[in-house]
């Protein structure tokens, strides 16, 4: 019997936990890895029921990026079939970006060249103090380029000049330090405690208003402050403020008691 490349979990139906479950390639992923995300993460985009998302991976790293097979494999392949194969990596780092609840990056151990773009495209990384990060591409002569936005972004312009180039190995602290990182904590305990801290407080919170709040920075990053983007955050806030949960919210706050979303992660 096959071992399932990922180790799905629903702790409640307003929480999903995912890990990558090849620990003896140290969850490298390949084209079955690649399709079984995608198709995880389009699901999890149609519950109305879920709040968050926790990923992670089994074993002593998160993701060491490519798995060697799969790379050998391809090693024939012309411009057509790599095209091909790049652009299904590009859609599945974008269907869990666009994910439209938060996702937790539970980093237990490395993450490199394709494992730092899979971290990058979640929204909190949090991060044992002995993990280690690297964008390794230039060292076999390749580049990291469908990673290359969310790295970007998450990283800093400055910091990925450095390391996209130099194909340097930089630890926690540094990561933390340069923004890719939120929290970096001593052992996988504390991380597990980390962890569930913030998926108490994403369920507590109200579930549409998460939702528009990822959206929001999604939508308002490196935008223009333009007449039509004030106008559209003024819209933004009175279709909230008139919504049922807005008003719920507020009616509780006012009442002094829970928010009828309010419910054990």
């Amino acid at each position: 019997m096959t071992t399932p490349t990922l180790d799905i979990r629903r702790p409640s139906a307003a929480v999903a936990e995912v890990f990558l479950n090849r620990p003896d390639v140290r969850n490298a992923f390949n084209d079955a890895v690649i399709a079984e995300l995608t198709a995880a993460f389009a699901g999890f985009a149609a519950d109305p029921d879920l709040r968050c998302v926790v990923l992670g991976g089994h074993g002593k790293a998160f993701c060491a990026g490519a798995d060697l097979s799969w790379m050998r494999s391809m090693g024939g392949y012309g411009w057509d079939e790599n095209h091909a194969d790049a652009k299904r990596l590009a859609d599945m780092l974008w269907t869990i970006d666009r994910c439209p609840v938060p996702v937790i990056a539970r980093l237990q151990g490395d993450a490199y060249a394709g494992g730092v773009g899979l971290a990058a495209v979640c929204d909190i990384r949090v991060a044992v103090a002995g993990a280690g990060f690297c964008l390794s591409e230039a060292k076999l002569g390749l580049l990291p380029a469908t990673i290359g936005p969310y790295v970007v972004r998450s990283l800093g312009e400055s910091a990925s000049r450095r390391y996209f180039v130099t194909a340097e190995r930089f630890d926690a602290a540094t990561a933390l330090r340069l923004g890719f990182l939120h929290e970096v904590v001593d052992d996988v305990a504390a991380l597990d405690a980390a962890v569930a801290g913030l998926v108490a407080a994403l369920v507590a919170n109200g579930p549409q208003a998460v939702k528009a709040c990822k959206r929001l920075v999604q939508d308002l990053a490196g935008a223009p402050i333009t007449d039509a983007l004030r106008d559209d955050t003024a819209r933004r806030i009175a279709d909230i403020r008139s919504s049922p949960e807005g008003r719920e919210g507020v009616q509780a706050f006012l009442g002094r008691r829970e928010p009828g979303w309010r419910g054990p992660a």
